[in-house]
């Protein structure tokens, strides 16, 4: 037995049994992942997959409780280099940030610069998607960090931190009739085409419940995955739009405007950082947390210690100025 036929069942359940997909992921010949994965299953004696044919067809009973327990090698496998990593290099490395498309646009900016200042020599990747995407990247263990409103509380196996909460707010163009009431009511967003989330990006859902329980029905005139589409989309006239607060703020807002009081409209939302429960991270990666959700003790991400009950609320991106980007100011810089 040898970790590359382990990898190669793990791969192959990662890969919904798609040999084809696992060569390919792991640089080498189909026949030779087939070789590698029939040899384990004759020193272990048991079938890990059902076959048909050649070609793979599932998991019988054994290899269910085979594949879990092959997770669990790989994972402490992992957990083992890091270790050693963490006193070979603690400030070297490479971390890998799965974030949607709000979270890497608005929320990450400002912290990345730190995080860059502080740790010149760690190379980041972010790679976007949806929530799903993002949990799942955590589960097969090729991101070091999730980053998220939705889906990551659902998600057994990751240990979900809160960094703050936030609002969507209605923008409409500089120009329109609702930047100059004091105080619009959903009634009065509802009389205007709508532009907002798709239902499973930065809150879509909580948009559209909310008219909703109001009772109102909206002509919901187009869904987007990033809130520079809908920007876009409210520029041109399509509609009134509803987007994270973040998107103004630490975006460009050339043309638009938030119409006065409109968070208070929407229920306030949480961006949540998370981790694949018993993963042992660099010390640069929970330095990142950190600068996320400052109230979350290292010793709390390490598993060392619970999450302590919030002796106050979460605090809000508004309450969050280390959060907060100067586009416009990072624009002229550039000219």
């Amino acid at each position: 037995m040898n970790f590359q036929q382990l990898r190669y069942v793990r791969a192959a359940v990662h890969n919904d049994l798609n040999l084809t997909e696992v060569a390919n992921q792991l640089f080498t010949s189909q026949s030779g992942v087939s070789k590698q994965i029939r040899d384990l299953e004759a020193e272990l004696g048991i079938d890990i997959f059902v076959r048909r044919g050649k070609r793979l067809v599932g998991l019988t009973k054994a290899g269910s409780h085979a594949a879990e327990v092959i997770e669990r090698i790989i994972h402490e496998a992992e957990n083992l280099k890091r270790l050693s990593a963490q006193f070979v290099a603690e400030d070297k490395g490479r971390l890998t940030i799965a974030a949607t498309h709000n979270q890497a646009s608005y929320v990450l900016p400002p912290v990345l610069v730190h995080f860059s200042r502080a740790f010149p020599d760690v190379e980041v990747e972010i790679r976007q998607g949806t929530p799903r995407y993002v949990s799942d990247m955590l589960l097969r263990g090729e991101a070091d960090l999730g980053i998220a409103t939705e889906a990551l509380d659902e998600v057994s196996d990751l240990a979900t931190f809160p960094c703050f909460d936030w609002d969507h707010v209605v923008i409409v163009p500089e120009d329109h009739a609702l930047a100059r009431l004091p105080a619009p009511s959903l009634a009065d967003i509802a009389a205007y085409p709508l532009i907002t989330y798709s239902r499973d990006f930065s809150g879509g859902s909580v948009v559209v419940d909310a008219f909703d329980k109001a009772g109102l029905s909206p002509d919901l005139r187009l869904t987007a995955m990033d809130a520079d589409v809908i920007k876009t989309y409210v520029r041109l006239g399509m509609g009134v739009g509803v987007v994270a607060q973040m998107a103004m703020v630490n975006g460009p807002a050339d043309g638009l405007a938030v119409v006065p009081q409109s968070s208070r409209l929407f229920p306030h939302s949480s961006t949540k950082v998370a981790l694949l429960k018993g993963s042992l991270l660099r010390n640069f990666a929970y330095s990142l947390v950190e600068m996320l959700a400052p109230h979350i003790p290292r010793k709390v991400l390490t598993g060392a210690r619970p999450l302590p009950p919030l002796t106050e609320g979460l605090a809000s991106f508004a309450q969050r100025p280390d959060l907060h980007f100067n586009w416009n100011a990072a624009l002229h810089a550039e000219e």
